[in-house]
């Protein structure tokens, strides 16, 4: 009987090297979720760049500030980027910068 306790040297769920020991039985299904779990890591920091941000130039927005305009070419980089390599659908990625710019449009004006 193997032991279940976890061990101190094992990441947590979410980062690399996390063991599953109760899911994959084969090598492949092994590697299968290692590399699911990398994949993970890099969904989460494409998603977390994007979302920091939107938050920071909604903020601008809201209090009325002009630098938001300036903001927006960070934005379509972090957008473009999680677009590119899947986290995000092109045409969600899309409709945020197409929302966002009209934001930054109408506090132009």
């Amino acid at each position: 009987m193997h032991d279940t306790a976890p061990r101190e040297n094992v990441a947590q769920r979410g980062q690399i090297g996390y063991i599953a020991s109760e899911m994959a039985n084969t090598s492949s299904a092994k590697k299968a979720e290692r590399a699911s779990l990398r994949k993970h890591v890099f969904n989460l920091r494409h998603k977390k760049e994007v979302h920091d941000t939107v938050k920071e130039i909604s903020r601008a927005i809201t209090s009325k500030d002009t630098k938001a305009a300036t903001m927006l070419p960070t934005l379509y980089k972090a957008v473009d980027k999680a677009a590119k390599h899947g986290t995000l659908n092109k045409n969600t990625a899309s409709r945020m910068k197409s929302r966002i710019t009209k934001r930054v449009a109408a506090l132009a004006k």
